[in-house]
């Protein structure tokens, strides 16, 4: 992360899962788990952020999260992941001297609202503070990509949900926003369930059935084709890998064999399980939530739907540029898949183009470096002087959320 030159603005955008931090002239940000964990191994301790690294043995590792079902619930969890990344281990900064531009979720409670603003300015004491969501960060990343987009919907894979956000001139339509209730922890749990049921208990070992999904997991063009195929046995199935597990040792994090390495019997000292169907199974619930009984639309439904509520004139540049971030977004053939789907459910004279981003989990993170660096970003903060003030109500009357 080299940092060209002294900024005085603070990004982070505070995912359920993640928080994605850094100076706004920095090239990339640190990501660090937003959780404070416990490990069977290490009692005493409690690791907070990217200290599990220090962490041995990362077996039956126990959460404790600030955020549950999207939400910030747990303030106690989150203060102590906050003074750790703004703490001397850090980033050791001194709050008086920057502006903060910081993401949450969609559709935020009120009281969580006025809570966050008064830690950060109360609390920390920042000189300003820009709050947003990550699709308006992605949205402005975007804009300065493709310039001669007037409208972008950004697509938003998170931990507890998915959002689709619809752009009209860099303006969010609030009324056609929609959520599924479908995101990578569930994603996780459900892997965990299914590998129970089948080969191994895996329901404690949360932290290496996530590293599992991210290695193993790919998002199927032709689902009915690749069923086909995961039914095969022997060399004509070539869906089949053997997914090695950690054992803390000499392997920290699992892996995934080649398909000539996967026999499905296991080397000296090594545990396997063995993925089939479950590779691009357990990311079909973005497409069809009712396969697991959530009565819900899949992303490429919502899409429509999402445009279908925005103005006529706007529809076809909507279309034409969806924009895929989150963690969820970096599954192999997500894209194409999308794309193929919302073709078929699009009007016909209607051209559709789903963007692949280089970087899904950072991209909010960079669009909100890139807006720290207009001429009109002082304008859209509130400092700390006008907070004092005016109290909460300053940030209701400036931010749009």
């Amino acid at each position: 992360m080299p940092i060209a030159e002294y900024s005085d603005t603070l990004v982070m955008d505070n995912g359920g899962h993640t928080i994605k931090v850094g100076y706004s002239n920095q090239s990339s940000p640190r990501v660090l788990p937003n959780c404070i964990m416990k490990a069977k191994s290490e009692k005493r301790r409690a690791f907070i952020g990217d200290q599990i690294d220090d962490c041995r043995d990362l077996s039956s590792l126990f959460y404790l999260l600030p955020f549950q079902k999207g939400y910030l619930v747990n303030w106690d969890h989150q203060k102590s992941v906050w003074d750790y990344v703004f703490g001397k281990q850090c980033f050791n900064l001194r709050a008086e001297n920057l502006n903060l531009i910081f993401t949450e979720p969609y559709f935020n409670f009120t009281s969580i609202q006025e809570g966050l603003s008064e830690i950060f300015f109360e609390e920390y004491g920042f000189k300003s503070l820009l709050r947003t969501h990550p699709g308006d960060l992605s949205c402005y990343r975007n804009k300065l990509e493709f310039p001669g987009e007037k409208c972008c919907l950004v697509i938003d894979c998170g931990f507890s949900f998915t959002h689709l956000v619809p752009y009209v001139l860099g303006r969010r339509v609030r009324a056609s926003v929609k959520r599924i209730d479908v995101g990578g922890k569930l994603l996780t749990n459900h892997l965990k369930e299914i590998t129970s049921y089948r080969q191994l208990h895996v329901l404690e070992e949360t932290h290496v059935m996530n590293g599992c999904k991210e290695d193993c997991c790919y998002v199927a063009l032709d689902w009915e084709k690749e069923v086909k195929v995961a039914k095969q046995r022997g060399k004509e199935n070539t869906i089949a890998r053997d997914y090695v597990l950690p054992d803390f040792t000499t392997i920290r994090r699992g892996f995934m064999k080649s398909w000539e390495d996967s026999t499905g019997k296991p080397e000296e000292g090594e545990q396997l399980i063995r993925m089939n169907n479950e590779r691009f199974m357990v990311p079909e619930i973005l497409f069809h939530p009712s396969d697991i009984g959530i009565s819900q639309m899949g992303i490429p439904e919502a899409v429509v739907e999402s445009v279908a509520g925005c103005e006529e004139a706007a529809q076809p540049w909507l279309y034409r540029n969806i924009v895929l971030t989150g963690g969820c977004a970096r599954f192999a053939g997500f894209r194409e898949r999308l794309q193929k789907e919302v073709r078929k459910l699009a009007p016909g004279d209607m051209e559709v183009v789903v963007r692949e981003v280089d970087n899904p989990l950072e991209y909010a993170w960079k669009g909100g470096a890139s807006l720290a660096k207009d001429n009109e970003f002082a304008g859209m903060c509130v400092t700390k002087q006008e907070y004092m003030e005016s109290g909460f109500q300053a940030c209701q009357q400036k931010f749009y959320l």
